[in-house]
Order: C-alpha cells, then structure tokens, then sequence
C-alpha cells in the first residue's frame, strides 16, 4: 500500500491539480474568464435562492386542450363520412362528444360501421371500436361519438409535456443558464428562472402560443357583410390590432379561410431584421422542403389574392401576392418594434404550444435576499470547516495535517468538478459540500485509528501505516459506495433542492474516495521517505 512508482505520483498530482484548476474561473473576473480556452470556462451557476430570479407555476389550459381534441374527433367524423358518400344534415357538439346527424335517406348502418373504424386517439383518447358501446351511440338518424375521460387526461398529460419543452427552448432562446422546469400534478409546470432580471418579459414570451399560419383570405364577401351576418362555413373573422404602445386603438376585420396552407411547424428558422426600405422591424422565416413546396404552389396560384399571416387566431398582416416566392422563405411585416420582433422570432423557433399557458403564481426572489443566503450558507460552511479541520489536527498531530490538506484539496476538486458539468449552486448543495467535509474526514479518521491500532501492537512505523490503509480501505469503500449509491437514487427520484443535493454529495463521495485512498497516502509516504521516523507522530 505504500509503494509509489514515480508514474503513480505524477498521475495522482496531474489529476488533482487539472481538476483542481476547472475551479479557478469562478474566482475570476468575468473579463478574465472570456480571455480563456473555451476548453477552460468552467464555472458554476448560483441558483435562484443565491442569486435571485423568477418563480412561476405555469398551468395548461385544459379546456383548450379539450376542445381541440373535440375538433379534431369532428374533422374525423366528417371525413369518415364524407369518404363513404354519406350526407350530413349538421354536426356539433354536446358535452365531451360529437353529435351529428345525417340527411333523410342515407345509410345509418354504414355510417354506424364507418365511424367505428376511425383510428383511436393516442392513449384511447376516445374509442369507437365498439369496445365501449357507449362510445359510439345511435338514435335513428343522430349519432354520438364521446371522448373517454381517461383518454382526456392523457391527452392534457401529452400536453403538458410537450409544454415543458417548448418551454425549455424558449427560456434556452433568451439565453439563461440552467433553469429548473418540472412537472407539477396534471396541467401544471415548475419554472424557475435564476438571474432573470425582467419577470414581464418571460411572462409574455410564454404566455403566446405561438401558433403560427398562413391562410387565404375568403373574398367572397366583405368583413362587414360577414359581420352583419354569417361568414362562410369555412371561413372565419379574425381581427389585426393596431396597438400605441401596449394599447390596442383599432381592430381591422378580415373574412380568413380556414383551412391552413403553411404552419409555423414547418419553420425551421426565424430571425428578427430591419427592413432598410420600408424603415420597418420584420421577421424573416424559412420554411423545410415540405413547407417551402406548399408556400411556392399556394403563392404561384393565388398571385394579386391576399395572403393571411395569422398568429393565435390574430391577424399579423394580409399583404397581396405581388408575385410567386418560390425561395422557401419571406419575411412578416406588422407594425413590430425592435423588441417585438425579436421576440417573435425567438417564439417561431422555439416552437408552438399545444395550448395556452396561465401563469397562476408568482415569486420574484431579490438579489438581496440571495445575497443574504451566500452570505448565511457560506458562513456556516466556514466555520463548520474549521471546527472540523482544529479538531482533526488537535486530535492526530502532523496525521491531521495531512488530513487537512486532503481536505482542502477534495473541497477544491469537488467545485473543479461541479465547474466542470456546469452545475447549479443552492443552499442544499452548500449543505451537500458541508457533509462532504465530514465524510473526508470520517475515512481519515478510520484510516489513523487503524494506525493507531497498529502502533499499540508493537508494530514498526511502516508497518503501522501500511496496515492501517490495508486494514480500513474495506470499510471506506463500502461505506461510500453505500453513501453514492443513495445519492444516485436520489438524483434521479428528487426534484429541485434535492437533486441539487444529490449531486454535491455524489461528486463530494468520488472526491473523497481519490483523496483518502490515494492523496492522502501519498502525502504520508513522501513524509516516510523524506524524514524516516523512528515513531508514529500521534
């Protein structure tokens, strides 16, 4: 065990030290840090207890989600029945289901079959198998189909998911570290922002949708003639707001088609620009293959038509096709500011949500009160090492200078490491590197008692050493496997503060089994080899 081979101790200082250096940027100031190798811009991010930021919980709008399942299930019965040839006098919805009622004459039994093979939604969102009879019910020419509960749930459960990553792509496009965005019961999300100095702009940028479409406009008759009475069955009446500053002074009416010739799901980038000809903000998108086909043919056929640029159900603009864009891209022009369009490119290229998000609580942390937790937790850290670090030292003499030493160093390798995977910092990963203090010392403390033991029992100075790492390497190693084994657990069961634990502690254990099984040793043995004591100093 005391054997060290000249390959041996520059491995052991080479990785300490190199670990040791992935901390130093956090030391540094920010101007320094930038000069650095990209390879060498470790750092740690302060969480939202240390250095202030936004807390929000985010709920989906489950109605929404509601409704358009239900249209989609109605899109569905239409074309079932339309593809069988089969007449429909109206169709609506009553509740959480589809009523539609066909024309005098048609064939209710083949609609009946027909409507049993429509595809059931992911989950069982709805079923018309005939599993559940009544799923898909019949009274003469009327026809019921019902989405289930239990498939409503799973389609606001797949929403919320899809949610939590829009979500982390828009709070990645604003250029924040490190966010915290979890899943809360049925609809709700966890979002926690450190740093986030302007809580109403993150609130705008999720509370939009996003939803992205271009549609013709329905020039069959005027927006007033809609109005005043019914606008074609697949057409509808959506506005442009005409907005000084946050204050909407006019709304423009447009009779839009339904049905969507492009959506915002074909983008795949969007950039905000400023339009040197028409002194203006502009968003310049691009479509896929897909998309950019679609815009090329619909713009080749409809040229001097206006084109709809609609954005959750509002219209952007309806400029005229002056001539075919077959390129795959364009730009959006509507009265944006520079901040604005910047903010609806960011939107475009995050992605859509699948429905509305309601901001149903919020806490902004200060940076005073985070100042206050450094301040507290880095204080109780301090003295806490100390005590430790005099008693180790009153306790085992020069034994406990070395001790110390591995100490220090298993603390400065652990914030190397922690740099290194760019974690986040909180009050519980203080509290994970306090207790990671006390572990590095429990494994010295094994290891000088054995000594101790040793030397008792009339053996030689080497002897002692070398039986004392020998004999209580076992119990380390069990004991800290035990220790990273429940930290994996719970890293990966926890949420939040405990993860954040977790993790300090996991790394906290892999440093402190390096220092005692090796640092540690090799400190002793350069002691032995430089000064060949006659006694055990303890």
């Amino acid at each position: 065990m005391l054997s060290f081979t000249r390959w041996k101790a520059t491995l052991i200082l080479m990785t300490a030290f190199a670990v040791m250096l992935l901390a130093t940027p956090n030391l540094m100031p920010q101007s320094w840090v930038d000069k650095l190798p990209r390879a060498l811009r470790t750092h740690m991010t302060l969480g939202l207890d240390l250095q202030g930021g936004v807390d929000l919980r985010l709920q989906v709008d489950s109605d929404e989600v509601r409704r358009t399942l239900l249209e989609h299930l109605r899109d569905d019965v239409r074309r079932v029945l339309r593809d069988a040839r089969l007449q429909v006098q109206n169709i609506g919805f009553q509740g959480n289901a589809v009523v539609v009622r066909l024309r005098e004459g048609q064939n209710g039994d083949l609609a009946l079959t027909e409507l049993r093979k429509i595809p059931q939604a992911i989950g069982g969102a709805f079923s018309t198998t005939g599993q559940f009879d009544s799923e898909v019910s019949r009274s003469g020419d009327v026809f019921t189909v019902a989405a289930t509960d239990a498939g409503i749930r799973d389609k606001i459960s797949r929403a919320v998911t899809q949610s939590i990553e829009v979500v982390r792509r828009r709070i990645d496009q604003l250029g924040t570290t490190e966010p915290v965005i979890q899943r809360q019961g049925l609809d709700r999300i966890l979002l926690q922002v450190p740093g986030e100095k302007d809580p109403r702009r993150l609130k705008d940028i999720l509370g939009q949708t996003a939803k992205l479409e271009f549609r013709l406009v329905d020039q069959s008759m005027t927006p007033e003639q809609a109005i005043s009475g019914r606008p074609p069955a697949d057409s509808a009446i959506l506005y442009e707001e005409v907005k000084e500053g946050n204050r909407v002074v006019q709304q423009i009416p447009y009779v839009i088609q339904r049905r969507v010739i492009v959506s915002g799901e074909e983008l795949i980038d969007a950039q905000a620009a400023f339009n040197a000809q028409q002194a203006e903000w502009v968003v310049s998108f691009r479509f896929n293959a897909s998309g950019g086909r679609k815009f090329a043919q619909t713009t080749t056929e409809n040229v001097n038509r206006p084109f709809a640029i609609v954005l959750d159900n509002k219209v952007i603009s309806a400029p005229l096709i002056r001539e075919p864009i077959l390129g795959g891209s364009g730009q959006i022009s509507g009265r944006f500011t520079a901040e604005s369009s910047a903010n609806l490119a960011l939107l475009l290229r995050a992605g859509a949500l699948p429905a509305p998000l309601t901001v149903v609580e919020e806490r902004t942390v200060g940076a005073s009160l985070g100042q206050d937790s450094i301040t507290s937790g880095t204080r109780a850290a301090i003295i806490g090492s100390i005590f430790v670090l005099v008693y180790i030292f009153a306790t085992y003499g020069l034994f406990g200078l070395f001790a110390n030493i591995a100490v220090i160093v298993n603390v400065v390798m652990m914030f190397g490491l922690l740099s290194l995977i760019g974690a986040t910092l909180t009050l519980p990963g203080i509290a994970g590197i306090v207790l990671t203090v006390g572990m590095a010392v429990d494994s010295n403390v094994l290891i000088f008692e054995r000594i101790r033991e040793e030397s008792r029992a009339g053996r030689s100075v080497i002897a002692s050493i070398d039986g004392g790492f020998t004999k209580a390497m076992g119990t380390i190693m069990d004991a800290n496997v035990t220790q990273l084994l429940t930290s994996i657990i719970l890293f990966f069961l926890g949420t939040g503060p405990v993860k954040g634990f977790a993790l300090t502690l996991g790394l906290g254990i892999i440093t402190t089994m390096f220092t005692a099984i090796t640092f540690t040793r090799y400190l002793v043995v350069l002691w032995l080899r430089w000064f060949k004591p006659a006694r055990v100093p303890m």
